[in-house]
């Protein structure tokens, strides 16, 4: 599995490379205790060291490499890592969430809407790149709609690991059928009901059956993965 093409749009050459890698990481293509020459990078993506040394900076910053001379060694993505990574995104969509019940939410049903009807598209394609990254479009949506700077810079910091998460997730809910493709899809509607209603404890609620539930699949998916 390669990182989409379509997802680097804009990106630097150091954060495409870092994506790449994080990617290959996480499925474990590249697994904890390698090392990781510059040289040999830089080869591999036919560029100079300094893009990849702002890639290995960016990975060591999220804990999944630790940088040596000349290079790092793959740390990786443990399995209580993934859960409290998982229980910091947790956190950051019951606030937000709550905090958008307090707001003006038409602007963001109708994103959502929006979103939701681009994920049962690129459901009927089978597409699942694209169900993904809109998978991954509604939740920053709502995180960003909640306009609260310092949770925005806290999600800032996981994204592109919950990015490459979702990705892997999603290749393996595919692989389960049309069925559990529209269960995933339901469940997104689901929270955007909640977000309709503007009810504080229906949506907390709701937040929560869908992290129950979303964190079953993340640990069959990374487990296998």
């Amino acid at each position: 599995m390669a990182y989409p093409a379509a997802w680097l749009r804009g990106a630097s050459l150091g954060e495409a490379i870092a994506c790449e890698l994080r990617l290959s990481i996480i499925m474990g293509t590249i697994k904890g205790g390698e090392k990781l020459s510059e040289n040999r990078i830089a080869a591999d993506f036919g560029t100079s060291r300094s893009p990849v040394r702002e890639a290995l900076r960016t990975l060591s910053d999220e804990g999944l490499i630790r940088l040596e001379r000349m290079g790092a060694v793959v740390l990786g993505l443990n399995e209580e890592e993934v859960d409290e990574l998982f229980d910091v995104r947790y956190l950051i969509e019951s606030f937000v969430q709550e905090r958008l019940s307090r707001m003006d939410r038409d602007s963001v049903i109708i994103q959502l809407e929006r979103i939701i009807d681009k994920m049962t598209l690129a459901a009927k394609h089978l597409d699942a790149e694209e169900f993904a990254y809109q998978d991954f479009m509604f939740h920053e949506t709502i995180i960003a709609e909640a306009k609260h700077s310092r949770i925005w810079q806290l999600w800032r910091s996981i994204r592109q690991i919950v990015l490459a998460l979702m990705l892997v997730t999603t290749q393996r809910v595919f692989k389960e059928g049309p069925e559990r493709i529209d269960r995933v899809i339901a469940k997104h509607s689901v929270i955007l009901q909640g977000l309709r209603t503007g009810n504080k404890e229906e949506i907390q609620q709701q937040v929560r059956n869908y992290f129950e539930d979303s964190f079953i699949t993340l640990h069959n998916s990374f487990g296998q993965s």
